[in-house]
């Protein structure tokens, strides 16, 4: 069975209705590693203490996911502390992205840009629902190489990205549109952590 039907079949298993998508986020949410998501959250509040640069990617929906985070964090974080956000996300530029894909390989759109700006305790954050996207995987492998610290946000079983990246938040569903919710809700904790915002 091809990759796409075994999401298919996992989809269909359950009817959809906006009722059972609420509960399976619930069930989700019950089963989550908290201290996991802690870490993460942590790990980017010392990156931004630090002055360090903190750089996404992802493609489709995790490419959106990438921006978002950028933007919640740039805007937001600065806004609340008056200090400046080093936020980069390698999903923006079509230009490098069309260029690096068109010249060399699409496997290399991330990597590529990494080598330009990436310095040693920089901070990686890769973003993919399977964790095995080729172009992820070796953004990973890139950071990783020269010093730079890597967080996984990835969803199904991890895949390669989180085997290879020295911390992960883990969404422990084959539902890839689960993952992307959990995935975009992390960076809003990221965010009201960095500007001391209360959940109201």
């Amino acid at each position: 069975m091809s990759f796409t039907a075994q999401i298919m079949d996992r989809l269909n298993k359950v009817n959809f209705s906006i009722d059972n998508y609420f509960k399976a986020h619930a069930d989700l949410a019950s089963n989550l590693n908290i201290p996991m998501f802690q870490a993460g959250v942590d790990l980017i509040k010392q990156k931004f203490e630090d002055g360090k640069k903190i750089i996404t990617c992802g493609n489709g929906g995790s490419a959106s996911t990438a921006s978002h985070y950028v933007t919640d964090w740039n805007k937001m974080v600065n806004l609340a502390t008056g200090k400046k956000f080093r936020g980069i996300s390698l999903c923006d530029n079509i230009g490098l992205i069309t260029a690096y894909g068109n010249d060399i390989s699409y496997d290399e759109v991330f990597a590529g840009q990494l080598k330009a700006i990436m310095d040693k305790g920089d901070l990686l954050v890769a973003i993919s629902g399977s964790g095995n996207s080729p172009n992820v995987v070796k953004a990973v492998e890139y950071a990783n190489s020269i010093g730079g610290d890597t967080l996984a946000i990835v969803g199904y079983d991890g895949g390669r990205v989180k085997e290879l990246s020295r911390f992960s938040v883990w969404v422990e569903s084959f539902d890839m549109q689960l993952c992307e919710d959990v995935h975009l809700m992390f960076g809003h904790m990221v965010m009201k952590t960095l500007c001391g915002l209360s959940i109201k």
